[in-house]
């Protein structure tokens, strides 16, 4: 499947709504240094994606807020990020209404894809207006924060810039391009990724400039995980045989660019189908959005 497809607006007779919750990738990352409060500072760039998950809402009345199915394998309620985007807008704007959130879940998880930041940050959006709650864009933002770095990009629904932790966004013009991307099946924990003596902290700062020069490429991270996980180093193999592999986030998942769709879907074609792979599109405005606007036709 490669893309959302009509996942866009669709309602049901038993009272849902689905919305998309689109994938990225980081088609760099670098970081740069650490603040005071331990966190690290970073530099990369956001290119969302045609393909994701989707979210089925459905409003209560009751206030609660409940999870319907299970998102991901092993994750309760109170710590899924949908749940708590819902609890965290319901505080924030003191609504009396509630929801009943599913997530059809296409974005396998610790990728790197950003697929549970994505999830929170629709729950967060359009929540916001279907409860009439009237948090503007960066009143979401800030609520998106609390609830982990990769969120706000999909509130503000552009591929952007980053810095800081990832919250400090500046929207980026992007050329048209299509992505071959692999997803090996394991999953390193970020804290032990932070904690390699292999992880490199402490790149120089660079500009918006630089990247649209074709000077940064990389990700910190990809070192660390071949060496650790032989499955990521046996995919960057096999990707090279089609092109330049990179990895995306902290997570496992490696991709491959191509300026036209057929040539990424010849690439697909000289894989193993072996692999967990796919083409898809990246795009210059979330998919969200363009839900929510046909919305208000």
């Amino acid at each position: 499947m490669d893309g959302l497809g009509t996942m866009t607006d669709t309602h049901d007779v038993a009272g849902w709504s689905w919305w998309p919750a689109p994938a990225k990738l980081n088609l760099f990352l670098h970081i740069t240094g650490r603040r005071a409060d331990g966190y690290h500072l970073l530099q990369t760039v956001f290119r969302l994606l045609d393909w994701g998950d989707r979210i089925g809402l459905r409003l209560r009345d009751d206030g609660q807020i409940l999870r319907v199915g299970e998102s991901v394998a092993g994750v309760a309620p109170e710590q899924d990020l949908a749940v708590r985007a819902a609890r965290a807008l319901q505080q924030a704007s003191g609504s009396r209404l509630g929801a009943d959130i599913r997530v059809d879940k296409q974005v396998p998880a610790g990728g790197g894809f950003g697929g549970g930041s994505s999830d929170a940050a629709t729950v967060l959006v359009v929540l916001n207006r279907l409860w009439g709650a009237g948090l503007d864009e960066d009143a979401l933002a800030s609520l998106a924060l609390g609830l982990g770095a990769d969120v706000p990009v999909f509130v503000r629904g552009r591929n952007a810039w980053a810095e800081g932790v990832g919250e400090q966004l500046t929207p980026i013009a992007l050329a048209p391009a299509w992505y071959l991307v692999v997803e090996p099946g394991v999953h390193v924990p970020t804290a032990a990724l932070f904690q390699s003596a292999q992880l490199t902290r402490d790149t120089p700062m660079a500009i918006i400039g630089n990247f649209a020069s074709g000077a940064l490429t990389g990700n910190a991270f990809e070192p660390v995980l071949r060496a650790l996980e032989p499955a990521v180093e046996a995919v960057f193999q096999q990707l090279t045989q089609v092109g330049t592999p990179r990895l995306t986030g902290s997570g496992s998942g490696c991709f491959v660019e191509f300026a036209t769709r057929d040539a990424a879907q010849q690439a697909l074609r000289d894989l193993p189908r072996t692999l967990q792979a796919r083409v898809v599109a990246g795009v210059d405005r979330s998919p969200l959005l363009d839900a929510l606007d046909a919305m208000d036709v």
